[in-house]
């Protein structure tokens, strides 16, 4: 469900209105937006970090705004929504089982700038970049009110917007027309939370527009609802919370269930977190995904508890068969409460430093995922083999809800060339595709602002 590849809908324009030289010029600030890190080495790929940053999604945004977006506005102030993806560190396919996860939002943003329309009133109009096509021209799309506020139950990138929209206007925010442009570099189906990413960068820009604030939690839950109800797809919270929550330096234990969480301190410079992307997306990941909801949600049932949560893995092991869970359910339930345990421990190894402990629990993960729970693939194994066979690696796990996607490497911060380097040529090598790479330090959550142009 990535927000940025979905395909544009028939009511997509292209703006003929941008010339050839500004598109170009256009291309110059968007082209590292589209892009995940150099794939061949790793001195390119840090040249390649500088240059991203240099133009981060937020100018980028703007200078969309100001080339497509500009005729016929209303004022001189722009509004400013931006919003991190995530990586997590260990807690997987447990949040929507009440349980406790440990992600960090990533340097990596959507942002959402505009204004409102004329007394606030007309067509919706939303700009972004054509992420198949860099440096091509932007895509617009326009909506009458009523197009915007209803749901169509046909899932596009626009869905996520406009889910926060109209979900805000049902607890009785007024929400007036608006232009927007949204660019982000939040890496696209790489299982860091794009999707989250925009949905909460959203519900940050109407805060702007609109004069309200939303309660932290409150804002990640109505995002959530929008993946529900506008996306279908059942996802828990962690996504939306660790990018509205997201602190620098610290990784965040979340407790599921009451939606409350800690900050773990990760303030050691010797220890860095690398974020490989398969760059492979297997087919009915959706569905897949579902079913294994909803084999916990009976299992569950079965055990009598409100969810896996409230249950550890001895209780699981003694009532499975007298509560007549099926192979599959103690298989999956395992999964899931051994991965909360292991989050737990894995919470206070980090705020010990003891990242021995961390990877081992990190490695664990991995293996119940694969075996168990059955959302790895190949492509990920591979990688998680052989970034933990490499020298100065703690530990490594896929992240995300799998079936491609990203792992997760805990490393030396002195090895991360080297263990780039080796990943890189074995993954190519054997795969014939080739991955990219993300050294993300944790970072700060959701930011909205105003800026004039």
């Amino acid at each position: 469900h990535n927000a940025a590849t979905r395909q544009m809908d028939s009511r997509t324009v292209v703006t003929a209105a941008a010339s050839a030289a500004a598109l170009l010029a256009l291309s110059k600030v968007w082209k590292p937006c589209f892009k995940g890190l150099s794939t061949k080495n790793p001195e390119k790929s840090n040249a390649e970090e500088k240059n991203a940053s240099a133009h981060p999604p937020v100018e980028a945004a703007i200078e969309l705004f100001k080339k497509v977006l500009m005729d016929g506005a209303d004022g001189k102030t722009l509004c400013v929504g931006k919003a991190p993806g995530r990586v997590n560190l260990i807690g997987e396919h447990v949040d929507y089982n009440n349980g406790f996860v440990m992600p960090i939002a990533i340097n990596r943003v959507t942002a959402m700038v505009g204004m409102k329309e004329k007394d606030g009133k007309g067509n919706f109009k939303l700009a972004v970049p054509d992420y198949k096509n860099p440096g091509g021209p932007p895509k617009v799309v326009e909506f009458t009110a009523e197009e915007f506020f209803t749901n169509d139950g046909n899932p596009t990138w626009h869905h996520y917007v406009r889910g926060v929209a109209a979900l805000l206007k049902k607890q009785g925010k007024s929400i007036p027309s608006f232009r927007a442009a949204i660019v982000g570099d939040v890496p696209q189906g790489g299982g860091l939370s794009s999707s989250a990413s925009l949905e909460v960068a959203t519900a940050t820009f109407l805060e702007q527009l609109c004069g309200f604030t939303m309660e932290k939690v409150e804002k990640a839950k109505l995002c959530q609802q929008v993946e529900h109800e506008w996306c279908h797809v059942p996802c828990g919270i962690m996504d939306q919370f660790a990018s509205v929550f997201g602190k620098e330096k610290a990784a965040l234990l979340i407790d599921c269930k009451s939606n409350t969480h800690k900050e773990v301190p990760m303030t050691d410079p010797a220890v860095s977190v690398l974020i490989v992307n398969s760059r492979v997306k297997h087919a009915l990941v959706d569905g897949a995904y579902k079913k294994r909801k909803d084999t916990c949600d009976s299992s569950a049932k079965k055990l009598g508890v409100e969810s896996l949560r409230e249950i550890d893995s001895s209780t699981l092991e003694a009532k499975a068969k007298t509560a007549g869970l099926t192979d599959l359910e103690v298989q999956r339930a395992t999964h899931v409460v051994t991965e909360i345990e292991r989050t737990e421990k894995a919470s206070k190894a980090l705020e010990a430093n003891d990242y021995e402990l961390m990877g081992k629990l990190m490695n664990e993960s991995h293996a119940s995922l694969k075996d168990l729970y059955e959302v790895s693939c190949k492509e990920l194994d591979l990688l998680v083999a052989t970034a933990q066979g490499c020298s100065g690696v703690y530990g490594a796990r896929m992240t995300g809800a799998g079936f491609g996607g990203s792992i997760v490497v805990l490393v030396e911060t002195s090895c991360v060339k080297k263990v780039h380097a080796v990943i890189d040529e074995t993954y190519t090598e054997q795969t014939g595709n080739m991955a990219s790479f993300l050294n993300s330090p944790a970072s700060e959550g959701a930011v909205g602002s105003k800026t004039d142009i």
